[in-house]
């Protein structure tokens, strides 16, 4: 993987709207110095994108500091993460990262134009020593440490329905394995957007960000971009929420239904006591 901390080369620009507030909002990400971090601006507070600030949500990755938050990072997460970003400012006009096209592709793409910047530091790591499990009825997830320096997800998810059914696949991460999953968008089954609407989020939800599935069929009109694009994307997810251990994670990951809500309590589960992990230079 990466040896050296890195940050982009030079600043960019993304608007868009909100996939749950529906507001229009503009994000700018520019360099920053070594030993940084990645930190979230938002009204010229800063939060520091870490599970330390991460509140437990099921339908997107939130991060507070005091009355700010910041929410729907993980798709910018997951991509910085696959780029080895570690250090980088990250602006923001409102309180949700544009969804874009509900999937990596967009950051992915407009950082690799302006390149990234290897720094004269070395990154550090966190290698799993112990497995660590959360359970939650018939949901889990766990890690498990192993003898290779690199992520393994193992996600298995199961909708028990007429589209989406039992998906499992085994990732591991890696810029090249990124590419594989990137375009995976967002979804949603239809019959459950009316309890979303009912607690006021997606607002800003369109066949044009998200796939949604009504009974056997999705209603977009291009079709899937991977025929199993619902696990690819959770596994995106997953990614994204795992860089808020705010390094690269060394161990395997398995999870059966597993969620944003999850990937945090997993991580609250392994700093939860040292005899978990231990940090490593490359």
């Amino acid at each position: 993987m990466f040896k050296k901390q890195i940050t982009i080369k030079k600043a960019i620009i993304f608007k868009g709207i909100g996939l749950h507030s529906g507001e229009p909002v503009s994000l700018k990400l520019s360099p920053e110095k070594k030993n940084t971090g990645i930190i979230f601006y938002k009204k010229n507070k800063k939060i520091k994108a870490s599970w330390k600030n991460a509140e437990v949500s099921q339908l997107c990755t939130k991060i507070k500091n005091k009355n700010i938050t910041i929410s729907t990072i993980e798709h910018l997460m997951s991509t910085l993460s696959s780029l080895g970003i570690t250090n980088l400012k990250i602006e923001i006009s409102g309180s949700e990262i544009p969804i874009l096209d509900g999937s990596a592709k967009i950051f992915l793409d407009e950082i690799l134009k302006v390149g990234t910047l290897e720094q004269d530091a070395n990154q550090k790591f966190i290698k799993i020593k112990k497995k660590v499990l959360y359970e939650d009825k018939e949901k889990f997830i766990c890690i498990n440490p192993i003898k290779e320096k690199k992520l393994i997800i193992d996600f298995t998810i199961d909708y028990n329905d007429q589209f989406i059914k039992k998906q499992k696949l085994i990732y591991t991460h890696s810029p090249d394995n990124f590419r594989d999953i990137y375009l995976a968008r967002t979804f949603c089954l239809q019959k459950d957007l009316e309890k979303i609407f009912s607690l006021g989020l997606g607002k800003g939800g369109s066949l044009d960000n998200a796939i949604i599935v009504s009974e056997n069929k999705i209603l977009n009109q291009g079709g899937l971009r991977y025929p199993n694009e619902f696990v690819k994307h959770k596994i995106l997810d997953c990614i994204g929420d795992l860089y808020l251990a705010e390094n690269q994670i060394w161990g395997k990951v398995e999870t059966y239904g597993g969620g944003h809500e999850l990937n945090l309590l997993l991580l609250r589960e392994v700093f939860k006591n040292k005899e978990n992990y231990e940090f490593f230079d490359y």
